[in-house]
């Protein structure tokens, strides 16, 4: 398998894309990654990755997003952004992933990405943005890797995304990203619409047909003003998930990604461990990208990286969630996330204002922590990668977990389903 993948890659990439990609991800990741350990070590604190969210705005209008995108357009400028990638950069930070709304309706998007040769982006689309124009300048930048989301397929997609013809206007970015010779993926939210049509073999085969070197695939998380929890997976869709994605990349000529577990199959958070934060368009340093609430903004004055350090609301996240589980603390505890909060009386970052009161609408779901189920990865590409990249260093190892009581719940909801579709049970608090 790794083989093939080494040669289809390999084929398909551009020589010089694929350098960029070793050396500013691979090489330099690696190092900001041993960096970071250091500063743990040290007692000291700044993320290994930034998620920046570039602008509000979108082409769509997808079921469950959480972001305001029928509001007056907000962004990033060009000044503010090459300011936090320096301040990154100066701790070591080369990788970037690009959020939005939809990233390339900023009109300043390119300008960025040329801004820093020295960094790697991964910029998350909805790839209908991505003409040819928009795909060969992508390649003389040589810096950037795009993540194509795909919710479904035809009928799906157009459901999911409050949109017509989504599917194939997708597929005509992934097309033209792939004919650019760009190291591309493709990003899925799992949810129960197209859990059945995307986490399969034949999708898997497909992708490889069109090009896609590498696929993401992600929890559904039921947040924002229009909140779906009948779209969240059940405890044993999780655990299906998992089982497949452990079993394909043993199988298929194809990288799939996963951030949410380490090499023994142990769930994680990563922004509850420290690997990441994220700034939005206001430039509001949030926890993670659906949770929209901050006390610090980058127009404060000091280094995003020292903004970050020493921000009581951000420490109190990652000791909160990691207490009170080893998977999302949004899925699986919005109480805990609401109480911390009112405790450091955080904004309210969005424009509607009515994130907290959507907070405590929340139910609790499952997430991918089902302890005494943990898949270890099989291949020795994974285990590698995931014992560099996504260990918990010991963030969990004195948390106040119930895990016997967690586990109890876990098999509960698993022995009482007769199908994957009938598990509808989410965890009580």
């Amino acid at each position: 398998m790794f083989a093939q993948l080494s040669w289809r890659v390999l084929r398909t990439t551009e020589p010089r894309l694929l350098w960029n990609f070793l050396w500013n991800f691979g090489a330099k990741s690696a190092w900001g990654m041993s960096r970071f350990k250091r500063r743990l070590r040290q007692g000291e604190f700044a993320p290994a990755f930034l998620y920046l969210s570039v602008i509000n705005s979108c082409n769509l209008r997808c079921q469950g997003c959480w972001v305001d995108v029928d509001a007056p357009r907000e962004l990033i400028d060009l000044e503010l952004m090459n300011r936090v990638i320096r301040d990154a950069k100066a701790k070591g930070i080369a990788f970037f992933g690009i959020l939005g709304g939809e990233p390339f309706l900023h009109p300043q998007l390119m300008d960025i990405l040329a801004a820093h040769p020295d960094c790697y982006f991964q910029v998350f689309t909805n790839g209908q943005m991505i003409t040819e124009k928009v795909a060969g300048d992508l390649r003389r930048l040589g810096n950037v890797t795009p993540l194509v989301s795909v919710e479904g397929k035809e009928a799906v997609s157009d459901e999911r995304r409050g949109g017509k013809e989504v599917f194939q206007r997708t597929l005509r970015g992934l097309e033209n990203c792939v004919k650019a010779r760009l190291l591309t993926g493709v990003a899925t939210s799992l949810c129960r619409t197209n859990f059945a049509e995307l986490l399969t073999e034949e999708w898997l085969r497909q992708l490889i047909r069109l090009g896609a070197h590498y696929v993401w695939y992600y929890a559904y998380r039921p947040v924002g003003p229009n909140m779906r929890p009948d779209l969240a997976l059940t405890a044993a869709q999780q655990l299906e998930a998992r089982r497949f994605i452990v079993r394909m990349r043993s199988q298929m000529p194809i990288a799939i990604v996963d951030a949410y577990c380490d090499h023994q199959g142990r769930a994680l958070c990563p922004t509850a461990v420290g690997f990441s934060h994220h700034i939005n368009w206001r430039g509001e340093i949030e926890p993670c990208p659906v949770i929209q609430f901050a006390c610090e903004n980058i127009r404060d004055g000091a280094s995003v990286t020292d903004l970050i350090r020493d921000s009581a609301f951000l420490r109190d996240f990652r000791r909160t969630a990691a207490q009170g589980t080893r998977g999302c603390i949004v899925l699986e505890r919005p109480d805990l996330l609401r109480e911390l909060v009112l405790r450091h009386q955080a904004r309210d970052t969005t424009n509607r204002q009515t994130a907290l009161a959507e907070l405590e609408a929340m139910t609790p779901q499952f997430s991918q922590w089902l302890p005494g189920r943990e898949i270890p990865e099989k291949h020795w590409m994974y285990r590698w990668a995931k014992r560099l990249y996504f260990n918990d260093f010991g963030t969990y190892n004195s948390a106040g977990h119930d895990v016997a009581r967690r586990q109890r719940e876990v098999n509960s909801a698993l022995d009482r389903r007769s199908g994957l579709a009938h598990d509808s049970q989410a965890p009580t608090r």
